[in-house]
């Protein structure tokens, strides 16, 4: 498999990464209601942690479907961008935190070479996403200043979010596309045809 982007590729990276770009914005709001809800039984700062995992889920999807160096690290880079230029407070270091959660997805294909894309690898991208990030806003987003529980918590809550709601939930949206038709161009299209042409393959 050749490692060089097609432009049909780095099209449908850019679309996903402009969509999930709004809808990570959307979430925003969704943590903060969260976190209002928790925050009268002390647990405020665990209320972004639930849903963390739905700002890995593009480079997981985009990674699952194109199936080549470097996607996951670009696509989360674009949501990133975009989530930027359509308002979000966290301003252009939202840029960097992208770049930072994008490589800890990509990280995971890279240990295999980017040859495999099943649902343990795309539920490890998810995970180290969350990892490298956590590592990151330990600092960046004052972490490290809380109580032990609550850091402790707040990277346990965070890694699950990451498996389940970018890696579960990544490779459940990218099959369902693949089911329409949308996708034969691209690998995740292609294996799928091949696995209903040759099903006992």
């Amino acid at each position: 498999m050749t490692k060089h982007w097609k432009l049909k590729e780095i099209v449908l990276m850019s679309i996903l990464g402009v969509v999930f770009g709004v809808i990570y914005l959307l979430f925003f709001f969704v943590g903060q209601g969260i976190t209002t809800f928790l925050t009268p039984f002390g647990l405020g700062p665990l209320g972004y942690e639930f849903i963390f995992g739905i700002w890995f889920i593009v480079s997981i999807l985009a990674a699952y479907i194109i199936r080549k160096p470097g996607i996951a690290f670009t696509a989360e880079v674009i949501a990133a961008v975009v989530e930027v230029l359509i308002g979000s407070t966290a301003g252009p270091t939202l840029i960097l935190t992208g770049m930072i959660q994008g490589a800890g997805a990509e990280l995971a294909f890279a240990i295999t070479k980017w040859r495999n894309y099943t649902l343990p690898i795309l539920i490890l991208s998810g995970m180290l996403a969350a990892s490298v990030s956590f590592i990151y806003h330990l600092y960046a987003s004052g972490i490290i200043a809380m109580g032990a529980w609550i850091i402790l918590a707040s990277l346990i809550i965070r890694i699950i979010s990451g498996a389940l709601l970018a890696g579960i939930l990544g490779k459940w949206l990218g099959d369902q596309l693949a089911k329409t038709g949308v996708l034969r161009g691209y690998a995740l299209g292609k294996e799928l045809q091949k696995k209903r042409e040759h099903p006992a393959a």
